[in-house]
């Protein structure tokens, strides 16, 4: 038999892999983006902002992640060390911008972005040759499909899923599909159902999981995410609330919110789940727990122009 796989070192981070930007957001409702007279810089991108809320739930996470070695790229470095994210595996890239996003929030919530200078190749850059490394010495792994679209940022970051899974380090994953990014539906579908396998958790939206899986139903859909080797799943349902379905079974509903903006709402939800797991040691039980004060901070943070402010 095999040597068992070491387990992770005392104290270990939560490793998050995905990128991190400047979002400008009109902080008024707006038709098109050009309607906009001022834009208020917000810490931004999907896995930043779950590991920057992960970090104010009590987790010890680690962003590996990079930006342009540039006055925005210092500001979001420094924010994430005053969020007490670890930021060693963040690298600050010579002569690639900083990606920034020029959001349009409607009167129902919903942004509109309009991305300059993306590089979601920079994501990856902290992890250029420490992969390995960095997985072993982690507790668990936290990534979204940003990362998948390029080949070179999904060559790294599914081996850092295929190392996570080989030590037995658990895999939170969050689709967080953006299509415009990719060639078809039918690319992203698989990419990101290939990276369901093994999962301790997927947390997807409805409208994610029917993609996924050909199913509108959220019960059929979270069903069919569990055959394909997932442990549990959940789909948030938006103002209705959530479900939790695998080893827990659990529904939540939604609490009522007065809507500014909708940006990385998701986000949140997610980031307290992690925190909440890594917290556990990752048993199972912890996310049924911490999945009424996810949906909770959810709808908080649709009460703001920002994910996090």
């Amino acid at each position: 038999m095999p040597d068992p796989a070491p387990p992770p070192p005392p104290g270990a981070p939560t490793l998050c892999v995905g990128e991190v930007r400047v979002d400008l957001i009109c902080e008024r409702p707006l038709k098109v983006v050009t309607d906009g007279e001022a834009f208020v810089p917000h810490f931004g991108g999907a896995v930043a902002n779950v590991a920057v809320t992960a970090a104010r739930h009590g987790a010890h996470v680690a962003l590996a992640s990079g930006a342009g070695d540039d006055a925005w790229g210092r500001w979001l470095r420094e924010r994430l060390e005053r969020e007490r994210v670890e930021a060693s595996l963040f690298a600050l890239v010579p002569g690639s911008p900083t990606p920034v996003a020029l959001v349009a929030v409607g009167r129902g919530g919903e942004p509109s972005y309009q991305i300059y200078a993306e590089a979601i190749a920079n994501a990856v850059e902290g992890l250029a040759g420490r992969v390995d490394d960095a997985v072993a010495g982690a507790a668990g792994l936290f990534f979204s499909s940003n990362t998948l679209v390029g080949e070179e940022e999904r060559e790294v970051t599914m081996r850092a899923r295929d190392r996570a899974l080989s030590l037995g380090r658990p895999v939170v994953f969050d689709p967080n599909l953006r299509l415009e990014r990719w060639r078809s539906r039918a690319e992203a579908a698989a990419s990101v159902n290939a990276c369901v396998p093994g999962a301790l958790l997927i947390r997807s939206n409805a409208a994610e999981a029917a993609l996924m899986t050909g199913e509108d139903d959220p019960e059929r859909a979270a069903l069919a995410l569990l055959k394909a080797g997932a442990r549990m799943v959940v789909i948030t349902l938006g103002a209705e609330g959530a479900i939790l379905r695998g080893e827990l079974r659990l529904d939540v509903p939604g609490r009522p919110a007065t809507v500014l903006s909708t940006v990385g709402a998701g986000d949140v939800l997610t980031g307290v789940l992690l925190a909440r797991l890594a917290a556990s040691g990752y048993y199972p039980s912890a996310a049924a727990a911490a999945l009424p004060e996810a949906v909770r901070q959810s709808s908080l943070a649709c009460e703001r122009w920002g994910a996090l402010e």
